[in-house]
């Protein structure tokens, strides 16, 4: 699932884009040392998520999937099974699901849902990171299997 040219701006065309991890490991993880500290920290927490057992969908989104040569931090969209409970793990996976402590933890800006507490549907949720805070819409990724 190879993802699509980034425009002119550096950013990937509006939309829901679908790839492996490593797929996004091969596209946005070299470079700077900066996006490779970044790079590493998406592994760590893709394995944390991974290993509870309950991921559905993770979303990735920001400035870690554009051109920029030194993005900040990863931002991160977990969706997990309606059956997911934080208390059940260890301590270092539920600081992953505590949004201020993850980003100390892990440099990394964290949100998490379970589908069941949602008033839209899954993909209206979804689609609505495309939103930029300049109201404007920018492509995410959708890690997938």
């Amino acid at each position: 699932m190879p993802l699509l040219h980034l425009n002119s701006a550096g950013e990937l065309p509006e939309g829901v884009h679908q790839a492996t991890i490593d797929d996004i490991l091969a596209r946005f993880g070299s470079g700077s040392p900066q996006r490779q500290s970044v790079t590493a920290r998406l592994r760590h927490i893709y394995a944390l998520a991974r290993a509870t057992g309950k991921l559905e969908r993770l979303i990735l989104f920001g400035s870690y999937i554009t051109a920029k040569p030194d993005p900040n931090d990863i931002d991160i969209v977990l969706v997990m099974r309606n059956d997911f409970d934080v208390h059940a793990y260890e301590e270092e996976t539920r600081m992953l699901f505590d949004h201020p402590r993850a980003a100390e933890a892990f440099g990394a800006s964290v949100f998490w849902i379970r589908p069941a507490l949602l008033l839209e549907t899954l993909e209206e949720f979804i689609a609505h990171w495309q939103i930029t805070r300049d109201q404007t819409r920018r492509g995410i990724v959708e890690v997938r299997e």
